[in-house]
């Protein structure tokens, strides 16, 4: 079944009474896979939302992500402050598969806004918190001769390294797929250099890796170690 058919009737079977619903992901760009599924988004005027569930339906893995339009925006609001928001693209960037009272056009197009705004900025000492954790890892990873270890050091800092050029870049957060997708627009290049730097660190040479790294680190003022202090919680 085609994936537009298909989410309609996952929604018409668990949610006939729904509002509006979209279906967003991976499934309805050029990126699909075999191992795509479906990213729904269902609004409701009210219980069980909202909630999240995971299901097959025939041939297809179903991920269904069910709110109100109150929940909605509670949900919206919470992500973008971590400047990552799956919710918001999905009703960005998906299909509206159908829409009973305009709330589906509604938040649509509220998506679309805030997507295109940007998430909000980075404090300073975000940057720095970022920065003192990468330059620990290059220590560790310098200093260890340990081949397990450094490769988790390795790609905890690979992950850490993408993450800081999305937030100097202005760029939305994401992770695993999404992150390398983000870094193809925010910084061209830099997601096969980091592969190959990793490469080069599993074959024994950690050198590479750390060049990237501090690439990106100069971008925010560079290194950050001796200095650092942050308050506690009494």
């Amino acid at each position: 079944m085609d994936a537009i058919d298909a989410a309609r009737a996952v929604v018409e079977e668990h949610h006939s009474d729904a509002r509006a619903a979209f279906l967003g992901g991976s499934v309805v760009t050029g990126r699909r896979t075999a191992m795509s599924d479906l990213d729904i988004v269902v609004l409701l005027r009210g219980s069980p939302a909202p909630y999240r569930a995971s299901l097959r339906s025939g041939e297809w893995p179903v991920e269904m992500f069910v709110h109100t339009e109150a929940t909605w925006h509670a949900y919206v609001q919470r992500e973008v402050r971590k400047r990552r928001s799956p919710l918001l693209w999905m009703c960005a960037d998906g299909i509206l598969l159908f829409d009973n009272d305009g709330v589906g056009a509604h938040l649509a197009a509220e998506a679309r806004k805030l997507t295109a705004t940007g998430p909000p900025a980075v404090s300073a000492e975000e940057v720095d918190d970022r920065r003192y954790a990468i330059t620990d890892l290059l220590d560790d990873l310098a200093g260890s001769a340990d081949q397990s270890e450094r490769l988790f050091i390795a790609t905890e800092l690979v992950r850490r390294t993408g993450e800081l050029a999305l937030t100097a870049g202005g760029s939305w957060n994401g992770g695993g797929k999404w992150l390398a997708r983000r870094l193809e627009t925010t910084s061209p290049g830099l997601s096969m250099h980091l592969h190959d730097g990793l490469a080069e660190v599993l074959a024994g040479r950690t050198e590479p890796l750390a060049a990237v790294v501090d690439e990106v680190l100069g971008q925010v003022g560079g290194r950050l170690w001796v200095g650092y202090k942050r308050g506690g919680t009494p």
